[in-house]
């Protein structure tokens, strides 16, 4: 997609409530290589995720329409830490090199932009935020989001435990025996934790900026 019309997307993320976590760069920096060694390897972004200051870090993506799957995978990875995440849809000024955050252009402000919306959210609290030119795309998208992020505020711990596990195994009977634990409960975690809302929200996402962006 990024290819026909010169659009890339961009990633910005921080941590809620920051300051209740101890040692919290050490802990962020683990886990996103362990999510960049993840992502790169699966073609889903374009550079190493790289920490900006203090708690935020960014990146860019391999294609558009795979931003929702990145945005769920980002959450299972990186939990208990619960992320704002900001979608920049635009160009990038210069070659992409790492790291990333010496990158700019439209996209990185369009991103930096929907962090800072988040943040400053009262309607109703939000955890993803999107961007772009396309303003009635961006309407739809926060929407949806704003919808789906109500359903992820109330995931438990050990809903996330199995939705984790079901997102390494892919199966239910693998996942229940990865945890030790019957079939039913994992289904019945993974129902309750809204994980096949999650799932439904980032094809939807996938099919709706493929036909706005492609």
């Amino acid at each position: 997609m990024q290819s026909k019309i010169g659009l890339h997307g961009v990633l910005v993320a921080d941590v809620v409530e920051s300051r209740a976590h101890s040692r919290l760069r050490g802990s962020i920096n683990e886990k996103l290589r362990s999510a960049s060694a993840a992502h790169l390897d699966a073609k889903l972004i374009r550079l190493p995720y790289a920490v900006t200051a203090g708690d935020e870090f960014e990146t860019a993506t391999a294609r558009l329409e795979l931003i929702p799957r990145i945005i769920l995978d980002l959450r299972w990875r990186l939990y208990p830490l619960e992320l704002r995440i900001g979608v920049g849809i635009g160009t990038i000024q210069g070659p992409l090199r790492a790291p990333v955050n010496r990158a700019a252009g439209p996209a990185f402000e369009f991103a930096r932009q929907a962090i800072t919306d988040i943040r400053k959210a009262r309607k109703y609290p939000t955890l993803t935020v999107f961007r772009s030119t396309a303003a009635d795309f961006d309407d739809t998208a926060n929407l949806v989001y704003g919808l789906h992020d109500t359903l992820l505020r109330q995931t438990t711990a050990k809903q996330w435990e199995t939705i984790a596990a079901y997102m390494a195994k892919k199966r239910v009977d693998y996942t229940a025996k990865a945890l030790g634990v019957a079939i039913s409960t994992a289904s019945r975690n993974l129902k309750r934790g809204h994980y096949w809302q999650m799932e439904g929200t980032a094809a939807v996402m996938e099919r709706l900026i493929g036909q706005v962006f492609g």
